[in-house]
């Protein structure tokens, strides 16, 4: 074989494992506008930047309503980068739906904080369900949150580590403040928690599960 040849070989291999690695996965944004994705109070919070939606401004939650699985998800993985600047609070809501205003009272947050100084539950934590304190993250740095929601368990993972994972007991009537914070099937939410918080969300991706 000649060194072209190798060549043409190594990328053809290269190209396969790629495409392997990408099988059962489907982007949610499409990295240009916010297609797919509807803001509640307070729409101009949000707005895309160099491939990610910035969530910055007054508090308000932005929906993916696309047609992908008609916005309804219950057993999937979702991985999503993101990006904190300082003192900034986020998250990323699974099995939740849209509502015009307020915190979604459906659904589990994925929190995102990684030195908001005001809330303890740190990047990683199922919010208010299993919660986090330690540091996992950067600020100014990409990091990866890792939703896994199969049966009545969800597993957090962030750049592969393992921070929550909980399973609804049968009994489960929800939380203090979120009676509707139960396992079922929804859509993907992002949060931008207040006008002092700048957090960047980018490559978000979800892989059904039979």
């Amino acid at each position: 074989m000649t060194g072209d040849m190798k060549r043409i070989a190594c990328l053809l291999l290269a190209a396969t494992s790629l495409a392997a690695a990408d099988a059962g996965w489907t982007s949610l944004f499409n990295g240009k506008d916010l297609t797919g994705w509807k803001p509640n109070e307070n729409p101009a919070t949000f707005s895309v930047q160099d491939g990610a939606i910035v969530a910055h401004g007054p508090h308000s939650h932005c929906f993916y309503v696309g047609s992908f699985h008609n916005h309804t998800f219950k057993d999937f993985e979702l991985k999503v980068d993101i990006m904190t600047k300082p003192n900034s609070n986020g998250g990323v809501y699974i099995q939740t739906e849209y509502q015009d205003k307020g915190f979604p009272d459906k659904g589990f947050e994925v929190q995102v904080n990684n030195t908001y100084n005001t809330d303890p539950r740190r990047t990683g934590s199922l919010y208010e369900v299993a919660d986090n304190a330690k540091e996992v993250a950067k600020d100014d740095q990409w990091f990866t949150e890792d939703i896994l929601a199969k049966g009545d368990t969800i597993t957090v993972k962030v750049d592969g580590k393992l921070v929550a994972q909980w399973t609804q007991p049968a009994d489960w009537k929800g939380t203090k403040d979120f009676a509707g914070r139960r396992i079922g099937a929804g859509t993907i939410a992002l949060q931008a928690h207040d006008p002092g918080s700048i957090v960047y969300y980018k490559n978000i991706r979800i892989k059904l599960l039979p």
